[in-house]
């Protein structure tokens, strides 16, 4: 049996213009460079951690983003800690002049949909304290995916 203390360490993205998208994750996300591989890679983390985001452009140099009716990543999620932590990191999003795709409340987390310079997608996302998930009459989890009032939650930002 897998320990239900597993979890997804990192992700690593190509990108096709390492400069950019590391200004992207640090100036709109607000991530911190932990160490840079000269024109080839970088890595990035919020807090003491190694890395949380892997970039490089190893076979993806200059190259186009990948089709969206392909087989591959359809996005990465980012947790925040509070709802007035994902507010402030959305406020920041729209601040730097970045737009968001779309938004939703799932029922047991509120999400933001976005995606990067190379359209690789990313959710910004907070979990509703467990006891406040929807559950189906089987107890299994009900996800909808119902409208967010993202001004709403913005408004609640330092």
């Amino acid at each position: 049996m897998v320990s239900p203390e597993t979890r997804i360490g990192h992700v690593h993205l190509k990108v096709s213009d390492l400069d950019r998208s590391e200004r992207f994750y640090i100036d709109v996300l607000g991530m911190e460079r932990t160490t840079r591989l000269g024109d080839q890679a970088t890595f990035l983390a919020y807090g003491d951690y190694h890395h949380h985001l892997g970039l490089n452009v190893w076979h993806s140099k200059g190259k186009p983003p990948a089709p969206v009716e392909a087989a591959g990543l359809y996005h990465f999620a980012i947790l925040y800690p509070s709802r007035k932590d994902l507010a402030n990191a959305v406020k920041r999003v729209f601040e730097k002049g970045w737009s968001i795709d779309g938004a939703a409340n799932h029922h047991a987390n509120i999400s933001i949909y976005m995606h990067d310079p190379d359209m690789n997608g990313i959710e910004l996302y907070y979990d509703l304290p467990k006891e406040e998930w929807r559950r189906n009459p089987d107890g299994t989890l009900w996800l909808g995916s119902d409208p967010l009032d993202v001004e709403a939650l913005v408004a609640e930002a330092d």
